[in-house]
């Protein structure tokens, strides 16, 4: 069976080897770790400290190592907990960094044509500096944006200056990738050698993020903003009657529900009753094959899915259909 994993991390070393040459001696920063790869370390502590070894940074053991699942996988590369390094560091330097990593990510396309699909990095702190990157990277034919849930140490994303490129991205009809980025609630989430956060903490990290885009009203002023939240949708999906109780002084003409409904997500869910009720909340066309990967295992994640007992149609739509659709892929 052909499948598009909609959920997948490669990144290029060449980012961080300039990243590394700008010798930032404070936070945020890039350290090389002992494995091959390199720690993004936003703060002292282990919930600012995200480690990405060798494997992230080779594309072709990548692809062969979904050789092995016994499909044929198609991907398309999102950023990650990295996209709100762009809008940490000063202005110029997040300009540099992103258009490096979008000419990186444009090129992975043209060596894998129809195979491999990215999505671009923004610098948010300077909204015309983002137009203008957002512009390059349409113009070397990226297919999506990445959003982190915040803007360095002051600033979220639902910060009225950036109201236009969010009608930017919408004209352009260009998907949102909204992922956790290890930058949230730090002083309540600190301790247990990371397990808290990286257990707890992201789920609550990409569901702060997301929600801000519907209590904001963006998603209502963008009806045809397309937003993608990673983790079979954090916590939203499952606590959305108390969303739609609590959220009266937001004023928005209809229910949240109505919103988180539009966003879609994956299947990045160790938890098979987890990813049926992302199924039955927003809808099987709403729900994409996603690993994670290298964070998680292809291979644990396709029986997850085996256990979730999907129908040969729907199984068609969650591997492949959807993504192919909703990210416009015959486009690219």
């Amino acid at each position: 069976m052909r499948i598009i994993d909609s959920h997948f991390h490669w990144w290029p070393r060449s980012v961080f080897e300039e990243a590394l040459r700008a010798e930032r001696t404070s936070y945020p920063r890039i350290e090389r770790n002992a494995n091959g790869g390199y720690d993004l370390c936003r703060n002292p502590g282990t919930t600012g400290r995200s480690r990405q070894n060798a494997e992230w940074f080779d594309l072709d053991e990548q692809f062969a190592h979904m050789a092995t699942l016994g499909h044929d996988v198609d991907v398309i590369c999102s950023i990650g907990p990295f996209s709100l390094y762009f809008s940490e560091v000063p202005v110029e330097e997040g300009r540099a960094l992103a258009m490096r990593w979008n000419e990186e990510m444009a090129g992975a396309q043209r060596r894998y044509p129809g195979r491999l699909w990215a999505s671009a990095a923004l610098p948010l702190q300077d909204t015309q500096v983002a137009l203008e990157v957002l512009e390059h990277a349409v113009g070397l034919g990226l297919m999506g944006v990445n959003i982190p849930g915040s803007v360095g140490p002051h600033e979220n994303i639902d910060a009225p200056r950036l109201e236009p490129l969010y009608a930017r991205i919408e004209a352009l009809g260009l998907p949102i990738f909204m992922h956790p980025t290890d930058a949230q609630f730090p002083d309540i989430l600190e301790g247990y050698n990371g397990a808290l956060y990286s257990s707890v903490g992201r789920v609550v990290d990409v569901t702060v993020s997301a929600y801000r885009l519907v209590l904001s009203g963006i998603m209502e002023r963008h009806p045809d903003l397309k937003v993608v939240i990673s983790h079979t949708g954090g916590a939203l999906p499952y606590q959305a009657g108390r969303m739609d109780k609590n959220s009266g002084r937001a004023n928005l003409p209809k229910s949240p529900t109505t919103y988180l409904k539009r966003m879609v997500t994956d299947t990045v869910s160790p938890h098979a009753m987890g990813v049926r009720f992302a199924l039955e909340f927003y809808g099987v066309d709403h729900v994409m094959y996603g690993t994670d990967y290298p964070c998680w295992s292809p291979a644990a994640c396709l029986q997850v899915l085996e256990e979730v007992g999907l129908s040969a149609e729907d199984r068609q739509k969650v591997m492949y259909d959807n993504a192919r659709r909703f990210f416009n892929l015959d486009k690219y």
